[in-house]
């Protein structure tokens, strides 16, 4: 059994340096990461500053400064939009006159509101339930049904406290009026939904932490087979997940921060915490079995504190800042929303990274003799990473063609990704919310939104409803209506069948955009925000791609000193992560295992988790990358030929990158259990990155293509090896 101990003294870099402060005051460091995690926690989520990160969360389709919004804000000059309140009931009976007028007259007490603008019921028509005027407001269009809503307008420019209580005395007294008749009633309005979607996230964050932690500790315990190593990794995730949810609570004051970005961002910082936990203390009871004492010294404490923070802090910092430059690609979309991620996404990266190489290697120094138990000098240079390493490399062609053909297979349903932007769809099939507006579209579609709408602007209603008429004959097109929009403008509303981004609503919009009219006009709608979303994210895309590619392949050089393997790991992330969002297509679209994973499919994916899997997968690929190529690299250096040093950086770091892939595959586990469907979608589609690129990429593609590359693995051309021999990062 032969084993390779440091090769020298330690170098006196800037990280050995503070691993040995770290080491000399390791109370102090634990201290102060208290006192930070406890005033994130009561900032966040605690409401010592009158409300807590939840209560600032919004929820609404992603959009972009376009053609679309330019007609929202035409249409908000005219028409401007009022907060409502609807009231649904069913079961009452509308053709008996002493039912209906103890109905009006419940109803008429809603408008004594404060803060009430306008009432509309048919029980409030003085030709009472008969009139065709409100028959929109009846189910099926007449009193027979028994079926009638209530809709209540706000004063426009309340603020949140005048308008919340306007809500609730409303709600009380709409309630009032089917029981009052004897009947059923339910109440449902936007706030009630973006309420009932945040509840949700909050609800699947504590669900999804709450399996996560625990499992992830139990796993641990195993790996570590103590209960204190085990632990450390946890209290480091813990203590992030704090510095998330504050970061959060920061921009929430920035920008209208979308609800499903909390889980998202929350699920990467726990995710990359745990792994750089595990990487820490992995590394510092490996240089802790290289002492003299039994019971080791103070002096082989701080030394093995510096080893750790100079060798696994260093593969930290290249991991986070990979993961961080891949998030740092959000911020070239123009969608507030993706810029939002994208800030707090890199804010928790960073935060994650801190923790990592301060927090941990304290509490590793606090805890170092009951670590020492387990660190006895037994790391073998042979065992199962390295035998399949050695198989790998006997036959590495017919390796990488059987895995290449594995992911192209797994990558296929991609060709045929449909993607939408879901509303009350977010929340399970079942949940109130939900409930209601799929009735109310059901029952009474002139309430719902027209998918389609057009905004002219002319004056002359006759020669817009003539210009108009030619999409009647559109596939899916129920209905055209033509309406004044104030004195220069008409507005056009086209009723679409279906769904309100299926793709007869998306190619009527395209026509319409498509065709010339005497007049300008500008079409809106969901289907037109969605294009105009993906318009502007198929722009940016370019550059944002760029700025990661580019990023990567410097930190990446400056590790290894090679032009060949950031190449290969940039082209074999791309290949996974095509595979991964395949396996999202397959599930959420098509659709399969609907009653396992527990989801209602929309027959398409949404619209931003083809961009976040791209982003957030990429950094996680690249961080196990990172983890197997520092040591890979460190052996290269110690002058280990090519493929020795590939089955010895396997060896040494495949159970690290096994057991993190696991660890962080229970952590995205956790929010597929979850209700909201985007957060369902991400973390599945995160776990099929993470098994794909730590098992078939990480373990076979990588040893193979390096094994067959061999020396050339190593090149780059003179002047950039010159460039690396004066700037790259080696400790």
């Amino acid at each position: 059994m032969q084993n390779h101990p440091p090769a020298g003294p330690t170098p006196r870099t800037r990280l050995a340096r503070l691993g040995g402060v770290i080491a000399r005051h390791p109370r102090s460091w634990v201290a102060v990461w208290a006192v930070v995690a406890a005033a994130c926690f009561a900032i966040a989520v605690g409401g010592v500053t009158g409300e807590s990160l939840f209560e600032r969360l919004h929820s609404g389709a992603p959009t972009v400064a376009s053609e679309s919004s330019r007609a929202q804000d035409v249409i908000a000059q005219s028409q401007p939009a009022l907060e409502t309140l609807t009231l649904q009931v069913t079961g009452a009976r509308l053709d008996d006159p002493a039912t209906v007028a103890r109905g009006a007259a419940a109803t008429k007490e809603i408008a004594g509101v404060p803060g009430v603008k306008s009432v509309r019921s048919p029980l409030l028509s003085p030709k009472g339930v008969d009139d065709p005027r409100t028959a929109f407001l009846l189910e099926g269009g007449s009193p027979a049904a028994g079926g009638f809503v209530t809709v209540v307008d706000f004063e426009p420019g309340q603020d949140k406290a005048a308008q919340d209580a306007a809500e609730a005395k409303a709600e009380q007294k709409l309630l009032a009026v089917p029981a009052a008749m004897g009947a059923q009633g339910s109440v449902g309005s936007t706030n009630k939904v973006i309420k009932a979607i945040t509840s949700t996230v909050e609800r699947d964050l504590l669900r999804g932490e709450g399996i996560a932690l625990p499992l992830t500790f139990l796993v641990m315990f195993f790996v570590f087979a103590g209960f204190i190593a085990a632990g450390m990794p946890v209290v480091g995730a813990l203590v992030s997940i704090g510095g998330a949810l504050l970061s959060l609570f920061v921009f929430s004051h920035v920008v209208d921060l979308d609800a499903t970005v909390v889980n998202i961002v929350t699920l990467l910082g726990l995710g990359l915490s745990i792994d750089y936990g595990l990487l820490t203390v992995s590394r510092f009871r490996e240089e802790l079995a290289h002492r003299a004492h039994e019971v080791p010294t103070r002096e082989e404490v701080a030394l093995a504190a510096e080893r750790t923070v100079a060798t696994s802090g260093r593969t930290v910092l290249f991991s986070g800042l990979t993961v961080a430059i891949a998030l740092a690609g959000l911020l070239i979309f123009e969608a507030s929303i993706m810029r939002a991620i994208g800030v707090a996404g890199v804010s928790v990266v960073l935060v994650a990274m801190v923790v990592a190489i301060t927090l941990v290697p304290a509490l590793c120094v606090l805890g170092a003799r009951r670590l020492a138990r387990k660190a006895v000098e037994r790391t073998s240079d042979v065992g199962f990473f390295s035998r399949l390493a050695d198989g790998v490399q006997g036959r590495p062609v017919v390796v990488i063609v059987g895995i290449v053909v594995v992911l192209v297979f797994l990558a296929l349903p991609t060709l045929s990704m449909r993607l939408t932007s879901s509303g009350t769809e977010l929340l399970p099939k079942d949940a109130q919310q939900r409930v209601f507006f799929d009735q109310l579209n059901r029952d009474y579609p002139a309430l719902s939104s027209p998918e389609v709408t057009v905004v002219a602007a002319s004056a002359d209603t006759a020669a817009v409803t003539a210009w108009a008429q030619q999409f009647k004959t559109s596939p899916g097109v129920e209905s055209v209506a033509v309406q004044p929009l104030g004195a220069t403008h008409q507005r056009v509303d086209l009723r679409v069948a279906g769904r309100p981004t299926s793709n007869d609503a998306q190619d009527l919009v395209s026509r319409v955009r498509g065709t010339t009219a005497p007049f300008q006009t500008l079409t809106t709608g969901q289907a037109a925000g969605q294009i105009d979303f993906l318009d502007s994210m198929a722009a940016r895309a370019p550059y944002a791609v760029g700025l990661v590619v580019l990023g990567t392949f410097v930190l990446l050089f400056l590790m290894t000193g090679s032009v060949v393997m950031p190449v290969k790991a940039l082209l074999l992330n791309v290949i996974s992560l095509g595979a991964a969002l395949g396996v999202v297509v397959w599930i959420f679209q098509d659709p399969h295992l609907e009653g396992l994973l527990n989801f209602s499919s929309v027959g398409a994916v949404e619209s931003m988790v083809p961009f976040l899997v791209l982003a957030f997968g990429f950094g996680l690929s690249m961080d196990y990358e990172v983890f197997l190529l520092s040591r890979i690299v460190e052996f290269h250096r110690q002058g280990v030929e090519n493929d020795r040093a590939v089955s010895l950086g396997l060896q040494r770091t495949g159970r690290i990158i096994t057991s993190a892939a696991l660890l962080i595959v229970i952590v995205f586990a956790g929010f597929v259990a979850g209700d909201i469907l985007i957060i369902k979608q991400m973390g599945l589609a995160l776990v099929a990155a993470v098994v794909i690129d730590a098992t078939l990429v990480r373990m076979l593609l990588v040893p193979a293509t390096m094994t067959l590359l061999g020396r050339w693995n190593w090149w780059a051309p003179a002047p950039l090896r010159r460039l690396h021999d004066r700037f790259g990062i080696t400790e």
